[in-house]
């Protein structure tokens, strides 16, 4: 593999997960959540997730006015690779999940390889005190809800992002993800070199003892060799020890405010950037080094940010 020294930090900023009562310090809006993604940028992010929010009361928003000017600044301000979801949130159809990706055509969009149940209930029995109505009915919605990426949602972004030469951070909760990647790149729907985020914490998901995580790496070491390109991600106080092991093993990193609110026990990270240097700190004493954003342009072989139509 190209630079095979080099590890990429992907930084997700907001996400969908976190409400605004868990953490002041939660990007919502769009100044928020451009200054915070240009920060992780500055501490090494090379790659940065966006999700966008409703400024006023912080839910969720994947309309293309909420995207429009925080990829205007980030565009303007660092030279990232930004990467668009197309996950959104669970109470999103997937026309609604994919309009920012096919829309702005970024050269990385998240996606999702699996309908699954994701459960975010058993935080509001620590968090009681929400600030907005729409918190504990999009919280303990998930407990008899799911979140929905059948075979047919997961072709249609694969197909309508296809002219826009936008590659994909595959995200796999579990081992049957993997193989519904084979499968689609079986099918020539999507090319190689896949760019595989292995997602381990979610309620729902795979779990996060180092044997899931090598369990992980083995399968799709067998399923993709040299076609791939492996990335981590630990959700809550995971975070940093799922990291240590992906750098450790050779792989790459995910870390933000999307995948975690914390800096430590009992302290919030203040900034996505807090978590940026923390997992570099992690990488470097690996004696690794971290990908700048044309590096990982290389490594995951992308567009170019001059590609892009925002």
């Amino acid at each position: 593999m190209a630079k095979s020294n080099k590890v990429i930090i992907s930084c997700a900023v907001t996400g969908s997960i976190h409400t605004p009562s868990m953490s002041p310090h939660l990007p919502v809006t769009a100044e928020e959540i451009a200054d915070s993604a240009i920060g992780a940028a500055e501490a090494g992010a090379a790659i940065v997730h966006l999700h966008a929010r409703d400024p006023e009361t912080g839910k969720p928003d994947q309309s293309l006015e909420r995207f429009a000017p925080i990829l205007g600044v980030i565009k303007q301000r660092t030279p990232a690779v930004v990467n668009i979801t197309t996950g959104g949130a669970m109470t999103m159809t997937v026309e609604e999940r994919a309009l920012p990706a096919i829309k702005f055509a970024p050269e990385v969009a998240s996606l999702n390889m699996g309908t699954m149940n994701f459960g975010l209930y058993p935080m509001l029995n620590r968090y009681k005190d929400l600030k907005h109505d729409w918190e504990r009915e999009y919280l303990e919605g998930s407990r008899a809800g799911f979140f929905k990426n059948t075979f047919a949602d997961i072709e249609y972004i694969l197909t309508e992002c296809a002219n826009n030469g936008t590659r994909f951070e595959v995200e796999c909760y579990d081992i049957g993800h993997l193989y519904t990647l084979s499968h689609m790149a079986d099918r020539g729907i999507v090319k190689p070199p896949f760019f595989v985020q292995s997602v381990f914490g979610i309620l729902g998901g795979i779990g996060t003892h180092p044997e899931d995580v090598a369990h992980m790496k083995r399968t799709a070491d067998r399923l993709f060799g040299d076609d791939y390109r492996w990335s981590v991600l630990g959700a809550g106080s995971n975070q940093m020890r799922i990291a240590a092991m992906s750098a450790a093993m050779g792989g790459n990193v995910r870390v933000g405010l999307e995948d975690s609110l914390w800096a430590g026990p009992g302290k919030l990270a203040e900034t996505n950037a807090e978590q940026v240097r923390m997992v570099r700190q992690i990488i470097e004493g690996l004696g690794r080094e971290i990908a700048t954003p044309d590096e990982a342009r290389e490594i995951l072989e992308l567009k170019g940010g001059d590609k892009v139509e925002f």
